[in-house]
């Protein structure tokens, strides 16, 4: 009977332990040179300007932006916009557009396949959100057979940081990431899906 205390307080020590550093293990940020920067869609900001800057780096020599197909701001679709955006990049002959009409992470893994297999190569670079770095190489390298996947972060900090709980906003990013990842671990991940391959 009294191990049941020292179990509870030791669980609770645990969980405490993962709360505190849940913000951070959502994040990899280990840029590796590869054939191709692909950028994910949903953030239009930090994304993108991560992304130039390791293309300036020598990172890789092209670069892919994933855009949803159906987004639209006003009148304007998020493809029109991604265009204006990518004529006007002083890089722009290195920059190509992937339309993407999945609205998951897993939908839009399977949707980029053509367009990586239009670029060619075979390893990636995928740049996206800090909180979202874990969840999205994870179904990169489970969705997409053939190539090597690594992950560059975007960082800003009026979405995210790893010390989640001094701001509102943060809390709510960092419980949304976790949600969808459990998912993906417990459910997604296991239904039957097409492995394409880059061959």
């Amino acid at each position: 009977m009294r191990k049941a205390p020292l179990i509870v307080l030791v669980v609770c020590v645990l969980l405490l332990a993962f709360i505190v550093v849940s913000g951070r293990l959502l994040v990899i940020n280990q840029p590796e040179k590869a054939d191709i920067i692909l950028v994910l869609a949903g953030e239009t900001g930090s994304r993108p300007e991560r992304a130039l800057q390791l293309l300036h780096q020598g990172f890789a020599q092209h670069m892919i932006l994933n855009v949803p197909v159906n987004g639209q701001i006003y009148q304007w679709t998020q493809l029109d916009l991604a265009r204006q955006y990518v004529e006007g990049l002083p890089e722009a002959k290195s920059v190509s557009i992937c339309p993407i009409e999945g609205l998951s992470t897993r939908d839009e893994a399977r949707d980029a396949v053509a367009c990586l297999k239009r670029a060619g190569g075979s390893s990636v670079l995928l740049v996206t959100s800090d909180f979202h770095t874990r969840r999205a190489l994870n179904i990169f390298r489970h969705e997409v057979r053939g190539y090597t996947f690594h992950v560059a972060a975007a960082f800003d900090e009026n979405e995210f940081g790893t010390q989640w709980w001094k701001q509102r906003e943060w809390a709510k990013t960092a419980a949304s990431e976790w949600t969808k990842f459990f998912w993906w671990e417990a459910v997604d991940r296991w239904r039957a899906s097409v492995t394409p391959s880059n061959n």
